[in-house]
C-alpha cells in the first residue's frame, strides 16, 4: 500500500466527499459512502500514513487522484 504522510482527517473527509463520497454517521470513526463502497476514516490528526493508504486503495482512487482532490 502506498503511504500518504501528514494529512489531516478533516481533509481527507473533503477530498472523498469531491470524490463522491458522503458522509454517513460520525461518532470515533467518520462512516462515508458512495452507494457502493463504505469507507470508514478515524479522527486522527495527522491519519496514519499506511492507514490513509488502505483508504485510498478501498474508495479505488490512486495516489495521484486522491492527492489532486486534497
Amino acid at each position: 500500500m502506498t503511504r500518504i504522510p501528514g494529512v489531516n482527517h478533516l481533509d481527507v473527509v473533503r477530498a472523498l466527499e469531491k470524490a463522491g463520497f458522503t458522509v454517513v454517521r460520525q461518532g470515533k470513526h467518520i462512516v462515508m459512502s458512495n452507494g457502493v463502497r463504505i469507507l470508514t476514516i478515524p479522527r486522527h490528526n495527522p491519519v496514519n500514513a499506511f492507514t490513509l493508504g488502505g483508504i485510498v486503495a478501498d474508495a479505488a482512487l490512486t495516489v495521484e487522484e486522491f492527492r489532486a482532490l486534497l
